[in-house]
């Protein structure tokens, strides 16, 4: 199985490509765990929670993938709470950091925040797009995992898409 990370910051397109993507080709996907804690949080949530949210994310995605699909897109991932959580308490928990050194294997997707800000109640970083997204960029180098940059129109980021997942 072929996993499919997109991440970045916020209103940065992630979900709506991978949408986009699955729904064009029928493709299996898991849906963002946080939105889902935050809902019933009602967007209130501690540092502590996050590792909670990251354990969430991670059950969904084995949940998704045990149904062994050719290729798994997965919305958001352990790395966004990793970035989060440094950029908003100072720390990231152990767990969170262990589990990503786990995820070599897959492809990542970084979302560049090229496109307008949409307003959602849960999100918080207009006007930090640009800082987040270098700091999943510098996390990625790093961790030398693989990763493409994405931007531009959901258009041209479809057409990136289809590139590298179909050689289309």
């Amino acid at each position: 199985m072929k996993k499919i990370i997109f991440t970045g910051p916020e209103s940065s397109g992630k979900t709506s490509l991978l949408r986009k993507l699955a729904r064009d080709h029928k493709l299996s996907w898991t849906p963002e765990y946080s939105r889902q804690y935050l809902y019933e949080t009602a967007g209130k949530y501690g540092f502590k929670d996050l590792v909670q949210i990251a354990k969430g994310q991670y059950e969904l995605e084995k949940m998704f993938a045990v149904s062994n699909p050719s290729i798994l897109l997965c919305d958001t991932s352990l790395l966004v709470l990793k970035i989060w959580s440094i950029y908003k308490f100072g720390k990231v928990d152990e767990w969170i950091e262990q589990q990503l050194c786990n995820m070599k294997e897959c492809t990542w997707i970084l979302c560049a925040p090229d496109i307008p800000w949409e307003y959602d109640k849960l999100r918080e970083n207009e006007h930090s797009r640009d800082h987040l997204f270098n700091l999943y960029l510098e996390e990625l180098n790093k961790k030398e995992f693989d990763f493409h940059i994405v931007e531009g129109s959901i258009e041209k980021r479809t057409a990136f898409m289809n590139k590298i997942l179909f050689n289309k």
